[in-house]
């Protein structure tokens, strides 16, 4: 027997092979490289190994650059977020280690990258696909974007992920659930919340369903924002969230996103209301909220709001009524379900919603309520007149 191959026991009891193997010089740090294989079961086993290895050795065809062939999954993933993290914003970035923390790395985390099958990358797509309803495509992107950084840097030969069957949702029997309300149904939701004895949360549901704002630039709002005189609003930051559930302000969701939007002449009054009410407030806690940061919607400590404040606030008003339930994104749907019912054009919705291009506008926002329509129907049969 070979006497660099060595006898030991597993922890299971068993016994088993190994052995330590010189390869020679790493080409890049001048260090010498050195081999170790073990887990053989039987000693022709480890010797067939050493002699395979001795020859590639002898032959110059073994490969003596370190080129970290064992790399995991997840160390492959820790290099490609450090530059991930340099293209997008930090809300996006900290959502998506929330992804590979919760989803991706529990399925690939400590496999070797090299060693990663199709076959197992179908099978994990495969899991995402029956626990949620649309998340595993994102998901799997991201897998694929990880295995194309792993070939670039030649830590793998090939993608794996890439020659998978992508599966598809089929649509569901019945109808879906609006999440949005009508005129009558918004009519409502506001006859529940006083004016008076609650002004702030009046003055930011009136702000969501007249302006259409989405949560964030909601509570990411202050006094400098709003221009009395003119009756406009200008949108240009978001409240959002941050590395380890920090809650930060960056810019707003895209370019088209900023923007300034006409508010009608009820809710600039009612904000103005809120306005003078919230200075006496605050006084008395030692705040001056004359300051042009001053938040419109803010803590007992003039801080921001949580994220989840609007959501609380609405869940306990539907449970006081019969109306369906929504999401606070739901008012945004409102707001633009409306303004097509008034009349207003695709150009004219997007612009005001601030979406980049008319087709997020037009896959998001075409409901038809059933008032809608009868009247076309209505249309119909006074012009066919059969």
């Amino acid at each position: 027997m070979d006497n660099r191959i060595k006898k030991y026991i597993k922890k299971d009891g068993k016994p088993a092979y190994k052995f330590q193997v010189y390869l020679g010089i790493d080409k890049q740090t001048g260090k010498k490289l050195r081999t170790t294989r073990r887990g053989f079961r039987k000693l022709r086993d480890a010797e067939l190994e050493l002699k395979k290895i001795d020859y590639k050795v002898a032959n110059k065809t073994l490969e003596l650059v370190n080129t970290n062939k064992n790399i995991t999954f997840q160390e492959v993933y820790e290099e490609w977020y450090q530059g991930y993290i340099n293209t997008v914003r930090e809300s996006t970035f900290n959502r998506t280690q929330g992804m590979f923390d919760n989803h991706i790395l529990p399925a690939f985390g400590n496999l070797r990258i090299r060693t990663i099958k199709p076959v197992q990358c179908q099978k994990a797509l495969n899991q995402w696909y029956n626990e949620t309803t649309r998340n595993y495509k994102r998901w799997f992107n991201y897998v694929q974007a990880v295995f194309d950084y792993a070939v670039k840097q030649d830590y793998t030969v090939d993608n794996p992920a890439r020659k998978i069957n992508m599966p598809k949702k089929h649509e569901k029997i019945g109808p879906d659930i609006p999440n949005f309300w009508d005129k009558s149904q918004l009519q409502v939701f506001f006859s529940n919340i006083s004016e008076n004895q609650e002004p702030e949360k009046y003055c930011m549901f009136r702000l969501l369903a007249f302006g259409g704002l989405r949560r964030g630039e909601c509570l990411a709002l202050t006094w400098s924002d709003l221009d009395f005189k003119n009756n406009t609003l200008s949108i240009n930051k978001t409240l959002t969230q941050g590395l380890k559930g920090k809650q930060i302000v960056q810019a707003t969701k895209t370019r088209k996103s900023n923007r300034i939007i006409s508010i009608d002449h009820s809710t600039m009054e009612s904000l103005k209301k809120w306005r003078l009410l919230q200075k006496k407030i605050f006084l008395t806690h030692g705040f001056n909220t004359l300051e042009d940061n001053q938040l419109i919607f803010a803590t007992r400590n003039n801080t921001h709001k949580s994220l989840n404040t609007p959501s609380k606030w609405l869940q306990k008003i539907i449970e006081q009524t019969e109306l369906p339930k929504i999401t606070v994104h739901g008012f945004r749907h409102s707001h633009a379900s409306a303004l097509f019912s008034a009349g207003a054009t695709i150009k004219e919705v997007q612009d005001r919603l601030g979406h980049e291009d008319a087709q997020t506008t037009l896959n998001i926002y075409t409901h038809v309520t059933e008032k809608q329509d009868k009247e076309a129907v209505d249309k119909l049969v006074n012009y066919l007149n059969i």
